[in-house]
């Protein structure tokens, strides 16, 4: 049987398609006879998991640092995607003297399964047929996702991460880790997350898919093999999906009613508004490097996450006899994940007396808020794990690399509301806020 290539689906998808089935970064495969056994009573065999990595590993492995990603997120956290061309989504946070210091710690960002960045998913190619899965990969979950990353872990040879941190989709995997193998995590940072989706969440998402699956070049999924891309419909998903990402105030900020390239109304459907033009342009870049149905499976594993279903719907349980320190930060300005949904998280801790640390952070960026310049979240990721270290007796940042810091990640403006342990107080400013976690993660 022909096998297909990452050549034959070039006119179709481009780069994207290349690193689906062969990656820019580096990749694990583990054979049929190592399957990943699946929430679905299903098996994955074979799979693969691709990652990248920044910094070095030290001595005894203490020093790991496992970055999850957010639904359009992938491994490529810092340094240059080889998609896009641009920064890493996270590089103001990874790198050298930056809040999660590449020069002190290593740091690991896998590909989740059923992405379309190198690890297994649903245009790779199926072993049994030598055609992209489609619809035929089976449903993933959280969970399974996490599973994978394990394999990965365990493959390279770390018996515990000193931290797993995640924003969004990336905070599930974050709790994920620290609930189901909380003895594999020392420390974990979820932000602007939550431990179950909402009615609204589901629906958000499911107005996405359906416009993916209502574009007829969808074709069933089988859109690869056809030589087709339901272009349109993952960009009205994305366009639809990037709102719940920004705030009203943000949106306004910005745009306003100000129209795009004209002075007066064209009285037709263009795009009058720059808000309008603002969309689009999102909507038509990203089906240059992501794989609809990955959108679909992606999407579905969000609204299947619900952390407390396993534990008689009690949250705590799920993180009964935790050892692991938590740092959980929120952004007022998020009403997707709200911080009324971080706090339950909170909550739930402190009910099993977990060591949890929690930041609002005061931003009016809305959801987005965590991958853009917000230097009191800077500062706060930094005081967390600067305490931590300190606890584990991992050596201190090399002598200068402060200067080198993430831009305006020192003292900011703002108001923040710490809590540890089941005690509260208002904290002002970036480097209270900083303080206040500092205090917590050494208790």
């Amino acid at each position: 049987m022909n096998k297909a290539s990452a050549k034959d689906f070039e006119g179709i998808a481009g780069a994207s398609a290349r690193e689906a089935l062969q990656p820019s970064s580096p990749i694990v495969h583990f054979p049929a006879d190592q399957p990943l056994q699946l929430d679905c009573e299903r098996e994955l065999a074979p799979f693969s998991v691709a990652y990248q990595t920044y910094g070095q590993l030290n001595a005894d492995k203490s020093n790991a640092i496992l970055v999850c990603h957010a639904l359009t997120g992938d491994q490529y956290a810092a340094g240059t995607n080889p998609v896009s061309g641009k920064p890493g989504w996270w590089h103001h946070l990874i790198g050298p003297g930056r809040a999660v210091d590449s020069d002190r710690f290593f740091v690991i960002c896998p590909n989740v399964i059923g992405g379309c960045m190198g690890s297994t998913g649903p245009a790779s190619i199926d072993s049994k047929t030598g055609k992209p899965y489609g619809l035929s990969f089976p449903v993933v979950t959280i969970a399974d996702m996490v599973a994978a990353q394990l394999r990965l872990i365990d493959h390279l040879g770390i018996d515990r991460l000193f931290s797993v941190i995640g924003g969004s989709m990336g905070g599930m995997q974050v709790l994920e880790w620290a609930s189901r193998y909380s003895e594999r995590v020392y420390t974990a940072v979820p932000i602007a997350t939550a431990a179950r989706h909402t009615s609204q969440n589901i629906a958000f998402n499911e107005v996405g898919r359906q416009a993916v699956m209502a574009d007829p070049n969808w074709c069933q999924g089988r859109y690869l093999d056809e030589g087709r891309l339901p272009r349109n419909g993952l960009a009205v998903a994305r366009m639809a999906a990037h709102i719940t990402y920004l705030s009203e105030e943000a949106l306004q900020r910005k745009f306003g009613r100000s129209l795009q390239a004209r002075d007066h109304l064209t009285f037709s459907f263009n795009a009058d508004f720059q808000v309008e033009s603002y969309l689009r342009h999102q909507g038509s870049t990203f089906v240059d490097r992501f794989d609809p149905n990955s959108y679909l499976y992606i999407t579905r594993a969000m609204d299947y996450f619900d952390l407390a279903a396993a534990h008689d719907d009690i949250l705590a349980q799920a993180f009964a006899g935790t050892q692991t320190r938590f740092c959980v930060v929120s952004f007022t300005g998020d009403w997707l994940y709200p911080t009324r949904e971080n706090r339950e998280i909170v909550q739930a801790l402190n009910a099993v007396a977990a060591n949890v640390s929690f930041v609002e952070i005061e931003s009016d960026k809305g959801h987005d808020a965590f991958l853009l310049q917000e230097p009191e979240f800077f500062a706060t990721v930094r005081g967390f794990i600067d305490s931590a270290a300190r606890k584990m007796g991992l050596p201190p940042a090399l002598r200068g690399q402060a200067a080198r810091a993430a831009p305006g990640a020192g003292g900011a403006a703002g108001t923040s509301d710490a809590v540890a342990g089941a005690g509260a107080s208002g904290v002002a400013g970036a480097d209270a806020a900083a303080a206040a976690i500092s205090s917590a993660a050494e208790d």
